[in-house]
C-alpha cells in the first residue's frame, strides 16, 4: 500500500519525474547554446578585424623586403656603371668604391659587395697568374671547372674583408647550378637578378643556414659589341636580411616567413617566430630582383579566444550553471521520491526472489527425503534397520547440503564431497582412503546425487568390503574427460573376498538409478574377487532441479 500510494503521487507530478536530470540539462543546454552563439559572433567579428589588420601588415612587410632589395640593387647598379668604364678592376679601386658606398656601416641586410669576373675556362690560369703577381699567391679557384664547362666566375674581391667573407675568396660560383642559373639570367636580361635558395660559403659551419645572392652584370662598353666581363654581386644571409627588413615595419607581433618560389619546407629561406597561438595566415608573391618569393604572415593572439570572447564565455558558463542548479532544485523532490520508490520495489523483488528460492529448495529437499524414506522402508527388515538406514542416508544428504550452503548453493568440489562422506575412515595415522584428482566443481543437484552414491559405496564397504578390515584400502580417483563430463573411479582392496550378490540391494539400486536418472550417465559396478570397483560419470553443468522421485525407482522384486 505504501509503494502504490507513493507511485500514485509521483505519477501525478510533472513529466520530468521520469528524467530528474533532463529538465536541468535542457535549461543548461539552452543557456550554453546562447553563450556559444554569442562567442562565435564575437570571434567572427574579431577574426575579420584581425584579417584586415593582417593584410595591412603583409603589405608593409612585403614593401620592407622590396625596399631592402631595391637599396642593395641601387648599390650594385652604381658599381656596375663604374666598372663598365674600366678595362680592369683593381683591388684598390674596388675597396675604395665599397668603402664609399658603405661608409656609414649600413649593408642593408647583405654581407657586403663582391666582384667576380666571367672568365673563359681556357683563360682561368692567366687570371690566377695575374692575381698572384698582385701579391696574392694563395689565390686558387675552387672548385675547379668541369671539363665541359665554358666559364668560371671566381670571387676576386669581397668587401668588407671579414673572416667569413675572406673564406669565400676564389670560390667558383659558376660551378653551382643555382648561382649559375641566376648569372645566366642576369646576362640575358642585362638587369640585376636574385638567385634561388643557396648555402653560402660564409655559412659553411652552419649546415641549415639559408641564403641568396643578387648579381648585376658588368658589361664592357668600350667596343662595339657589348660583352659581360663579370658581376658585381651581394651575398645575403636570409635570416639577417629578414631582421634588417623588420626595422622598416611597425608590427613585430606577427610571424613572417619567406619562401623561394613556393611554400614548402625545403624552400624556406627565413622565418621570424612569435609566442602565442597562430591565428589567420596570409600569403603574397613578390618580385625580388627578377625572382619570385612568397611572403607568409600569421597573426598571433594570447589564447584560442579573444579577450571579449573569454569574458562572455566565463559569465555565460556561470549563468548556465546557475540555471541548471535552479532546475535541479525543482526536480530534486521528484527524483528523491522516484529513488525511494525504486528502492522499495527492489527490496520487494529481492524478498520475493528469496521466498521463491527458499520454497524451491525446501520442496526439493522434502521430495528427496520422502523418496529415500519410501525406498528404505521397502528394503528394511525391521524398525531398527529402517531407522538406522534412513538416518545415515539423510546425514549423507545433509553433508552435501552443508557443502553447498557454504558456497551459497553455487557449486561443490568433487574432492570435498568425497572427503565429507569418507571422513570417518580418513582419521588417524593409517588412513583407509586414498583420493586424488583435479579441482572439479559440480552443480548443486549433481553434487547431492554424487554424495548419496559415495555414501552407499562407503556403507557397503564398511559392512562387507575393504572398510570392514584393518588392512582394507579404498582408492577414489577422478578426472575431467571433457569440459562437460568428469569420471569417478572407486576401487577397494585388502578386504574380504568378494562374490557376485544373489539379489540386488537398495544400495546398488540407489547408486545405479541416481546415475542413470539424476546424472544422466552410465555406471559400471563390478564385484571383483579382490574388491568392488565402480566407475561412474558425472556431468559438469549448471544447476538443475533434483528430480529423484519414488516413481522412477524400480518396483520391488524387479532385477
Amino acid at each position: 500500500m505504501i509503494d502504490q500510494a507513493l507511485l500514485d503521487r509521483v505519477q501525478k507530478q510533472a513529466w520530468f519525474h521520469k528524467y530528474p536530470r533532463g529538465w536541468p540539462f535542457l535549461l543548461f543546454l539552452i543557456a550554453s547554446i546562447t553563450t556559444a552563439v554569442s562567442v562565435m559572433a564575437i570571434e567572427r567579428a574579431d577574426r575579420q578585424t584581425r584579417q584586415v589588420e593582417l593584410d595591412r601588415n603583409l603589405t608593409e612587410t612585403a614593401s620592407a623586403l622590396q625596399r631592402r632589395i631595391t637599396e642593395n640593387i641601387a648599390l650594385l647598379r652604381a658599381g656596375a656603371a663604374l666598372f663598365a668604364t674600366q678595362d680592369e678592376v683593381s683591388e684598390a679601386q674596388f675597396a675604395e668604391f665599397a668603402d664609399d658606398l658603405q661608409g656609414d656601416g649600413k649593408l642593408y641586410g647583405s654581407l657586403g659587395m663582391g666582384w667576380a669576373p666571367l672568365v673563359p675556362v681556357d683563360k682561368l690560369a692567366e687570371l690566377e697568374v695575374a692575381i698572384h703577381d698582385e701579391g696574392r699567391p694563395d689565390f686558387v679557384t675552387y672548385p675547379r671547372p668541369e671539363p665541359d664547362a665554358d666559364y668560371a666566375t671566381p670571387i676576386v674581391y669581397l668587401q668588407p674583408g671579414s673572416p667569413d667573407n675572406r673564406r669565400a675568396i676564389s670560390y667558383n660560383m659558376f660551378s653551382d647550378p643555382v648561382r649559375r642559373a641566376a648569372m645566366e639570367k642576369a646576362i640575358e636580361l642585362g638587369r640585376p637578378v636574385a638567385s634561388g635558395k643557396v648555402h653560402l660559403v660564409q655559412d659553411r659551419h652552419q649546415a641549415d643556414a639559408a641564403g641568396f645572392l643578387i648579381y648585376m652584370p658588368v658589361t664592357n662598353n668600350s667596343g662595339r659589341r657589348r660583352q659581360v666581363k663579370g658581376f658585381v654581386y651581394s651575398p645575403f644571409q636570409a635570416e639577417r636580411f629578414l631582421n634588417s627588413a623588420s626595422e622598416l615595419y611597425r608590427n613585430n607581433g606577427i610571424e613572417v616567413a619567406i619562401y623561394d618560389d613556393h611554400v614548402a619546407p625545403e624552400t624556406l629561406l627565413a622565418e621570424r617566430r612569435v609566442e602565442g597561438v597562430t591565428g589567420t595566415t596570409m600569403e603574397r608573391r613578390i618580385d625580388v630582383g627578377n625572382h619570385s618569393w612568397v611572403v607568409e604572415v600569421s597573426d598571433k593572439k594570447a589564447g584560442v579566444l579573444s579577450a571579449l570572447a573569454r569574458i562572455t564565455l566565463f559569465f555565460g558558463t556561470i549563468a548556465s550553471l546557475m540555471v541548471m542548479a535552479i532546475g535541479r532544485l525543482i526536480t530534486r523532490r521528484s527524483a528523491e521520491d522516484r529513488r525511494v520508490l525504486e528502492w522499495l520495489t527492489r527490496q520487494a523483488s529481492i524478498r520475493n526472489s528469496l521466498t521463491r528460492e527458499l520454497n524451491h529448495r525446501v520442496k526439493n529437499t522434502l521430495a528427496n527425503v520422502l523418496s529415500i524414506a519410501a525406498l528404505t522402508r521397502r528394503r528394511a527388515t525391521d524398525i531398527e534397520d529402517f531407522t538406522e538406514s534412513l538416518t545415515a542416508r539423510i546425514r549423507a544428504l545433509s553433508a552435501t547440503h552443508d557443502l553447498l550452503s557454504q558456497s551459497d548453493w553455487g557449486n561443490a568440489a568433487i574432492g570435498d564431497i568425497v572427503r565429507s562422506e569418507l571422513a570417518p575412515y580418513m582419521e588417524g595415522n593409517e588412513s583407509h582412503v586414498k583420493m586424488s584428482g583435479p579441482n572439479i566443481k559440480l552443480a548443486p543437484n549433481d553434487a547431492m546425487s554424487l554424495g548419496l552414491a559415495i555414501h552407499e559405496l562407503a556403507t557397503n564397504a564398511a559392512k562387507y568390503g575393504a572398510l570392514s578390515t584393518i588392512e582394507g584400502r579404498i582408492h577414489v580417483n577422478w578426472e575431467l574427460l571433457s569440459p562437460e563430463c568428469a569420471e569417478i573411479r572407486w576401487k577397494e582392496e585388502g578386504g574380504p573376498p568378494v562374490s557376485q550378490p544373489q539379489k540386488r540391494g537398495f544400495g546398488r539400486d540407489l547408486i545405479e538409478k541416481i546415475v542413470v536418472h539424476e546424472l544422466k550417465s552410465e555406471v559400471d559396478l563390478q564385484f571383483n574377487p579382490g574388491g568392488v570397483e565402480c566407475s561412474l560419470k558425472v556431468p559438469v553443468r549448471a544447476a538443475r532441479e533434483f528430480s529423484l522421485r519414488a516413481e522412477k525407482m524400480p518396483k520391488p522384486g524387479m532385477g
